[in-house]
C-alpha cells in the first residue's frame, strides 16, 4: 500500500517577510522583495541590487552561541523548520523521533563562509581559520542543524541540483513516506546567495537584470523586456505527514501532495531546451504520477525567472503538456516578487502553492507590461486572483538541465 502524504504545516523566511502570514500578505498584494544590495559594497558589480531577507535578527530564534556557527543558509533553514514545526503543532515528545526526517535542498550551501574564511587564510594564515568553518560551510548542514536541535534521527539528506533542489528534496521527502520509511519529514529548501562572489559569479555570465535604477520592476518574467533574474535569499519549509499520523494526532491538513516528475533537458550546463523537452518531461510524469489528467490542474507556479530564454522554454513545455488546456490555466511566477532563490526557490514556491490551495487566492506576476509573443499564457498580471484552485503545479528548473515538477492536490478524505 501507497501512504498518502499530506502538508501540515509551514514555514517561510523570504524577502517578503519572515513567517507565513507576512511572506502570504505581501505575495498576494503584489509587493516586491527587492532593492539596493545592503550586505556587501556593491558599487563595482554590474548588478548592484538584489532581493534580500530584511531585518533578519538569527538571535531572536537562535542560541547566540549556536548561531555564531552557522551559515546565514543554516540559520534561514532552522528559523523556517521551526516555525513549520510550530505551526504543524507537532508534539515532537509524543512522536517517535526515529520516523522524523528531513529532506533539504540547498544549490550553493555556505558560501558566505567559504568566502570569509578565505580572506582570512590570506590576510592571516592557515593558523587562523576557524574550527567551525567545515561544519559551517558543507551544504547538508541546514538538514543537519534542523536534526540536531530537534533530535530527530530518521534520514537525513541534502539534495543539490541547482534550482531544482528544492523541490527534488520535496518529491524525495514525498517518496520516503509513501513508502512507510517514515511518518513525518521536515523538507523544503534555503539558500544564502547574495554574496560578493556568488554575484559576480551570476554577473559574468550576464544571467541577471541590470536594471540598477528600477530594482522592483527588474523581475518581470514572461514580459517582453525581461533581462534577467534578480538573485535572492531565503527559506522555505513544508511538514509532510502520512496520511494515517496527521488524522490520528488530528493534525490541520493545507494539501495533498500528490505528484512528483523529475528529468534532464541533457542539453547544456546553463541553458535551458529551447523545445522545452525535459521541463514537459518532468510535468507529465509528475501528472501520471498524480493521476490527474492536465485537465485537472487549475495553476502552475512556474519556474519563471525572467530570463529570455528560460521564461520562453517553459512556456513552450506548458503547451506542449497541456494542449488546448494550456489557455485557461492561470501561470504565474512569485519570483517576479521575491527574486530568485536558487536551491531555495521550490520550497518558497511550494509553500506559495499549498497556499493558494488553501486560501482559494492565486499569486500574480507582477511587472507584467509588455506581452512577449512567444510567451502567450495568463500569468495572472499584476493582481492576484480569488480563484479556487483544486490542484496545483509547481516547477523548477536548474543548471545542468535538472527539472523537477511537484504536484498539489486539495485534500479530499
Amino acid at each position: 500500500m501507497v501512504n498518502r502524504v499530506l502538508v501540515t504545516g509551514l514555514g517561510v523566511v523570504s524577502p517578503l517577510g519572515t513567517g507565513v502570514e507576512p511572506f502570504w500578505a505581501n505575495l498576494t498584494a503584489g509587493v516586491s522583495g527587492a532593492g539596493p544590495i545592503t550586505r556587501f559594497d556593491a558599487t563595482a558589480f554590474s548588478t548592484r541590487f538584489a532581493a534580500e531577507v530584511k531585518d533578519f535578527d538569527p538571535l531572536r530564534y537562535i542560541d547566540k552561541k549556536e548561531a555564531r556557527h552557522m551559515d546565514r543558509f543554516t540559520q534561514f533553514a532552522l528559523v523556517a523548520a521551526n516555525m513549520a514545526l510550530a505551526d504543524a503543532g507537532l508534539d515532537l515528545e509524543k512522536t517517535d523521533r526515529d520516523r522524523v526526517g528531513v529532506i533539504l535542498g540547498s544549490g550553493i550551501g555556505g558560501i558566505e563562509t567559504l568566502e570569509e574564511q578565505h580572506k582570512v587564510l590570506l590576510n592571516k594564515g592557515p593558523g587562523r581559520i576557524s574550527p567551525f568553518f567545515i561544519p559551517m560551510m558543507i551544504a547538508n548542514m541546514g538538514a543537519g542543524q534542523i536534526a540536531i536541535a530537534h533530535r530527530l534521527r530518521g534520514c537525513n539528506v541534502t539534495t543539490t541540483s541547482a534550482c531544482a533542489s528544492s523541490n527534488n528534496a520535496v518529491g524525495d521527502a514525498c517518496r520516503i513516506l509513501q513508502r512507510g520509511q517514515a511518518d513525518v519529514m521536515i523538507t523544503g529548501g534555503s539558500e544564502a546567495p547574495i554574496t560578493p562572489m556568488a554575484v559576480a559569479g551570476f554577473c559574468a555570465m550576464k544571467a541577471l537584470s541590470t536594471r540598477n535604477d528600477q530594482p522592483q520592476q527588474a523581475s518581470r518574467p514572461f514580459d517582453a523586456g525581461r533581462d534577467g533574474f534578480v538573485i535572492g535569499e531565503g527559506a522555505g519549509i513544508l511538514i509532510l505527514e502520512t496520511e494515517a499520523h496527521a488524522l490520528a494526532r488530528g493534525a490541520r491538513i493545507y494539501a495533498e501532495v500528490t505528484g512528483y516528475g523529475t528529468s534532464c533537458d541533457a542539453y547544456h550546463i546553463t541553458a535551458s531546451d529551447p523545445e522545452g523537452g525535459g521541463a514537459a518531461l518532468a510535468m507529465s510524469l509528475a501528472l501520471l504520477d498524480a493521476g490527474l489528467s492536465p485537465a485537472d490542474i487549475d495553476y502552475i507556479n512556474a519556474h519563471g525567472t525572467s530570463t529570455p530564454l528560460g521564461d520562453r522554454s517553459e512556456t513552450t513545455a506548458i503547451k506542449h503538456v497541456f494542449g488546448t488546456a494550456a489557455a485557461r490555466l492561470a501561470v504565474s511566477s512569485t519570483k517576479s516578487m521575491t527574486g530568485h532563490l536558487l536551491g531555495a526557490a521550490g520550497g518558497v514556491e511550494s509553500v506559495a502553492c499549498v497556499l493558494a490551495i488553501d486560501r482559494g487566492v492565486i499569486p500574480p506576476t507582477i511587472n507584467y507590461e509588455q506581452p512577449d509573443p512567444e510567451c502567450d499564457l495568463d500569468y495572472v498580471p499584476n493582481c492576484a486572483r480569488v480563484a479556487p484552485v483544486r490542484a496545483a503545479l509547481n516547477n523548477s528548473f536548474g543548471f545542468g538541465g535538472h527539472n523537477a515538477t511537484l504536484v498539489f492536490k486539495k485534500y479530499e478524505r
